[in-house]
């Protein structure tokens, strides 16, 4: 049974189903959901969502199953994005989905470091050490914004809604032969530790804003969520966890995505939690 949570008469706009698109990773996966088809012995690390027709759209959703520790990293800021060339910066959140006894996920540093001491200690190895490390379970998440040192631990399942940039620079890599962007990476790092009020525990109310920033914002709804009625004027990323939900001719569940236009109503299955994303602040 669908319980509708929009009071618009008829759909104004196009609904889309987002395509997944597997990706390749050294810290893959060659086990994966089966929403996500079949791996065929790939380590997959990454799915995209995306649309052939429109490659532009300013923010993207992936899915990220680890099986290593990926590089330490750290993104631009859109000023700083630019200033290099390149369209816009990279904030970033993730919401856990699963994760192996003792998974952590490195956000922020354990002390506030000096540009030289962060250079330093990503050359020789000892960013290691001084990230912060910290344990993580399903239903956490967190906002990474631009400049943030951060890096996903072995073991954990997660939803990533980002700004649509693939803009990475890796501090620090365990060895592996994969380039490192040190000057780069070094300039636009915040390198303290990771802000308390960016994260949000398990546990907490299920309709609530995850995220209301400049870049994009972020909230989990269920069927009875007033945000949902409220997000309508705004094109929404629909990114269903639980149950199934529907906009204009199109039908989502867990581990796919609906880009919905404005004006285009949601429903809802009476089970159904999601995660809905838009440009800007809410």
């Amino acid at each position: 049974m669908n319980r509708k949570v929009s009071t618009a008469a008829s759909c104004q706009g196009s609904s889309l189903k987002l395509q997944p698109h597997q990706i390749e990773k050294p810290w893959g996966r060659t086990e994966i959901p089966r929403v996500f088809g079949n791996t065929d012995g790939k380590r997959i690390g990454e799915i995209w969502f995306e649309l052939p027709q429109a490659k532009n759209l300013p923010l993207l959703v992936k899915y990220i199953f680890t099986s290593e520790k990926l590089s330490i990293q750290v993104h631009p800021n859109d000023e700083e994005a630019r200033a290099r060339g390149l369209a816009r910066g990279k904030s970033e959140c993730w919401y856990i989905l699963d994760a192996e006894p003792g998974a952590t996920l490195g956000l922020g540093m354990c002390r506030t470091l000096t540009t030289d001491e962060l250079l330093r200690a990503a050359v020789d190895g000892s960013i290691e050490e001084l990230m912060d490390w910290r344990p993580v379970s399903a239903g956490e998440f967190f906002f990474v914004p631009p400049g943030t040192v951060h890096a996903i631990g072995a073991g954990i399942s997660l939803l990533e809604f980002q700004q649509n940039a693939e803009v990475t620079y890796r501090l620090y890599d365990y060895g592996r032969p994969r380039e490192l962007h040190l000057d780069d990476g070094v300039a636009v790092s915040r390198s303290g530790p990771y802000p308390s009020n960016l994260s949000r525990p398990s546990g907490s109310p299920l309709d609530t804003a995850l995220v209301d920033d400049p870049t994009f914002s972020l909230v989990r709804a269920s069927a009875a969520g007033a945000t949902v009625v409220a997000l309508e004027d705004r094109r929404r990323w629909v990114m269903p966890l639980e149950g199934s939900v529907h906009g204009g001719t199109d039908r989502a569940q867990a581990g796919e995505c609906l880009l919905l236009d404005p004006g285009v109503p949601l429903e809802f299955s009476s089970d159904a939690l999601a995660l809905i994303g838009i440009e800007g602040r809410i």
